[in-house]
């Protein structure tokens, strides 16, 4: 079973810079972890605007782990703590969305 890890980031500063910042370095410091199987960062897509779709972020991290092992690992590895320290000044809000998924 896999281990979905959705992380949908608003920030205080979400100029397109801020968030090309900040996709910038969930590459640098989320990518290539063990037991990843699955990886994309991107900006909210401005044109769908249905009743439906939740708008309120600006950045969306999507990893998908082989496990439960593996996600747990990621979540005190060096390099995701490194991220957390690099940019959470600028998060005025994190919401994390894990699931199982087969």
């Amino acid at each position: 079973m896999h281990l979905v890890h959705n992380v949908y980031f608003t920030l205080h500063d979400n100029s397109a810079a801020a968030k090309d910042k900040l996709i910038a370095a969930a590459r640098k410091y989320l990518t290539n972890h063990p037991g990843t199987v699955y990886f994309s960062v991107g900006k909210l897509a401005e044109e769908y605007a249905r009743p439906v779709n939740d708008r309120g972020y600006d950045v969306a991290l999507h990893v998908v782990f082989d496990g439960r092992e593996s996600h747990d690992a990621y979540q005190v590895a060096p390099r995701h703590l490194e991220f957390i320290a690099e940019g959470k000044e600028n998060w005025k809000t994190v919401r994390v969305f894990d699931s199982d998924a087969s």
